[in-house]
């Protein structure tokens, strides 16, 4: 069993504590599916004031819905479309300080305020992205994307995308 201490100290203390949290939790463990399980739990348990926090994947050319904790969820988004298929469109990370306010946006919680999306990307290709949502406007920074864009290249680095690469 996990247990994660909630880490005090500054934000950049609490996400190095967490990215570390991460390599343990996926050490000695390349499935795909199981890593993107166990890291959609670990943000939700580590992370405050969010209440959505998963994955989407690229699946004949369009997002469908992966490993995710919160509230039951959009399955398939088209990209281009909403905050999501935004980020792979883009090939970047996006960062919402509130949605409502952000054009095309697809409101899967009603009390999803400000959200980000950092892409998956594998060998130079996109495979999906990580998508957290938070009832709190404007509760992602720079230093949030610093270090989930960390976090997911943690995640990346010690996985094997074996069958999400030839979808």
């Amino acid at each position: 069993m996990f247990q994660f201490e909630q880490a005090s100290g500054t934000k950049e203390e609490q996400y190095e504590l967490a990215i570390k949290q991460l390599r343990y939790l996926l050490e000695g463990e390349t499935d795909w599916l199981a890593n993107l399980a166990n890291s959609a739990s670990h943000l939700a348990e580590v992370l405050g004031e969010t209440n959505w926090s998963g994955f989407y994947l690229m699946k004949q050319g369009e997002l469908v819905l992966g490993p995710f904790i919160g509230k039951a969820a959009c399955v398939r988004i088209p990209v281009g479309k909403g905050v999501c298929g935004t980020a792979i469109e883009r090939g970047e990370t996006m960062l919402v300080e509130d949605v409502h306010a952000f054009p095309g946006h697809i409101a899967c919680d009603a009390a999803s305020r400000s959200e980000i999306v950092i892409p998956l990307k594998v060998n130079g290709e996109i495979i999906g992205v990580l998508d957290i949502d938070s009832p709190v406007v404007s509760r992602f920074d720079q230093v949030d994307q610093k270090y989930l864009e960390q976090y997911v290249d943690t995640l990346i680095s010690m996985t094997d995308w074996t069958g999400v690469l030839t979808r």
